[in-house]
């Protein structure tokens, strides 16, 4: 069974999954599509994904337009802070930003809807980070939101950020169209 946590922005939620651990480490099911449906949560995922970051990279703020892609985030090895900021163009909450660290301690997962660009900044000495998507990746909808748009505000806790060119030219929010 999972256990699903709301955030302040609606779809995206913190996932725990249960951890079976002693002495010769732990078990867990990170993902099972019956018990995902079952919390309201998307049950099909097309394509997987693995990152490595070492200390102090922030990747992002990424998402996929029109095609929008679904995340489902967890970090195999380190720590992350991970982010969701709201895009959606008749939400309440647009352009607000939920984080938060997930770790191979904490076992936890965010799971971040169609509509949400997606951003981290690595807090360990390295990290690997999977995440499942809803939506396989296509070059042409590939998109991206300025990492630091004052707009946005988020608090990234990273002291020299070590950021992609791709991402250091993103456009700011009030840049970005996107239609309902």
């Amino acid at each position: 069974m999972i256990e699903i946590t709301k955030t302040k922005l609606s779809g995206v939620v913190v996932v725990k999954n249960r951890v079976f651990e002693d002495e010769r480490g732990f078990f867990m099911e990170t993902y099972n599509k019956d018990n995902f449906e079952a919390v309201g949560l998307p049950g099909n995922f097309v394509q997987d994904n693995h990152s490595q970051s070492t200390k102090g990279v922030v990747r992002g703020l990424h998402y996929q337009y029109p095609q929008w892609q679904g995340k489902l985030v967890r970090a195999l090895r380190g720590s992350i802070f991970d982010v969701a900021v709201d895009l959606r163009p008749d939400s309440a909450t647009r352009g607000e930003w939920f984080g938060l660290e997930l770790s191979e301690d904490n076992h936890l997962q965010l799971y971040i809807p169609p509509g949400f660009a997606h951003g981290f900044a690595t807090l360990s000495e390295v990290a690997d980070i999977s995440y499942k998507c809803t939506s396989a990746y296509k070059a042409q909808d590939d998109a991206g939101v300025f990492w630091n748009d004052p707009e946005i505000g988020i608090e990234w806790p990273v002291d020299e950020p070590i950021v992609s060119e791709k991402d250091r030219n993103a456009p700011l929010l009030r840049d970005v169209v996107i239609s309902s």
